[in-house]
């Protein structure tokens, strides 16, 4: 965490809410990469793509040196990321779930869905 001289004028966990309004506000892949892309550097970016690259992998309990083959992401964030799917706050597993639920076909999930029992023509306009 860096050091400031300086007391912010609004609470720290004000500016962390807002900021998480603001990646809530984004509709679409392409608008969050062009937030992602001016909030961060591409330093940022690249390590925060790092990280969740390994996420998948480590679900599916492939080895570290086997992701970092795959990925080229070194065995230490592996580790790092490893630790927060298990001991962190949940959020990895939090946005894995919603990613793989949005990965799924919306055609299938309708398909699924059958209606109780067929209405008539009369129930229909009632």
């Amino acid at each position: 965490m860096k050091r400031r001289s300086l007391e912010p004028l609004q609470p720290r966990a004000m500016a962390e809410a807002g900021l998480c309004r603001a990646l809530l506000a984004m509709r679409d892949v392409g608008e969050m990469r062009a937030f992602l892309r001016d909030l961060c550097t591409p330093a940022e970016v690249e390590a925060l793509v790092d990280r969740w690259s390994v996420v998948p992998h480590l679900l599916t309990g492939t080895p570290y040196r086997e992701i970092h083959e795959l990925t080229a992401v070194s065995i230490t964030t592996i580790g790092r990321v490893a630790r927060y799917l298990n001991q962190g706050n949940g959020g990895y597993l939090a946005a894995a779930a919603r990613a793989q639920q949005s990965r799924r076909p919306r055609r299938a999930a309708r398909a699924s869905m059958k209606p109780d029992k067929p209405r008539r023509a009369a129930q229909v306009r009632a």
